[in-house]
């Protein structure tokens, strides 16, 4: 008859110890740190755009940017928290304010662009260097977020998916604004904010299939 003592060594025989993760602040910081260094390298590659002192002097354009990045640093630090078990689910509005903010300011140039040039400057031009480069960093930078948080899909895997596209997406929008020139508001609206929004989609879409696939393995245990 097996004793509770051999009992108890046997099951702890192959046992391996569990590391803790560092706490949530911690970790969106070190990659805040990785995506800031591929996005400066980025913005290196490319060189800023020659009105780059004149934009940073606009007060309405200096907004527009910070929120843009405050937007992903926010994100970013929801995502973490998301992940966790016992964090509130409310971590997800986190951001919410700064993309407002960020959205409202766009709002705001292109009725000053209308009432300055007619209603012509709400007809946006096709910018693919915008497409290009928020699809072409944001997706991996948002993946590269996702990945580290993968222990999450049996958590809260759509709140993390979303997070996570829209932090990459929008610290890509404000690293192109510091050497991309557009045209007027109403074009950096469609093409920064709207890549943005396909980034967070395809996370989306992701985190549901992410969704999926966690409960078909717990289902099948």
């Amino acid at each position: 008859m097996t004793t509770t003592e051999e009992l108890i060594a046997r099951l702890s025989a192959d046992l391996r110890p569990v590391h803790r993760l560092a706490p949530p602040l911690r970790r969106a910081a070190a990659w805040l740190a990785f995506a800031l260094m591929v996005i400066v390298a980025a913005v290196a590659w490319h060189g800023p755009r020659p009105d780059l002192a004149d934009r940073l002097a606009d007060a309405q354009e200096m907004i527009q940017w910070l929120a843009s990045a405050a937007t992903g640093v926010l994100a970013t630090i929801a995502a973490f928290q998301l992940a966790l078990p016992d964090r509130s689910p409310r971590w997800v509005l986190l951001p919410v304010p700064a993309a407002v903010l960020w959205v409202g300011t766009l709002g705001a140039g292109c009725l000053a662009d209308v009432l300055r040039i007619g209603p012509q400057a709400l007809v946006p031009g096709v910018s693919w260097g915008c497409m290009g480069f928020i699809l072409g960093l944001g997706i991996p930078l948002s993946g590269s977020l996702v990945w580290l948080l993968r222990y999450a899909a049996g958590i809260r895997p759509l709140p993390v998916a979303a997070m996570g596209g829209l932090a990459g997406a929008a610290l890509s929008a404000a690293g192109l604004w510091l050497f991309h020139e557009l045209d007027g508001a109403a074009e950096a609206l469609v093409w920064h904010v709207g890549m943005t929004l396909v980034v967070v989609g395809l996370f989306l879409a992701f985190g549901r299939s992410w969704e999926t696939r966690a409960t078909a393995r717990f289902t099948a245990a």
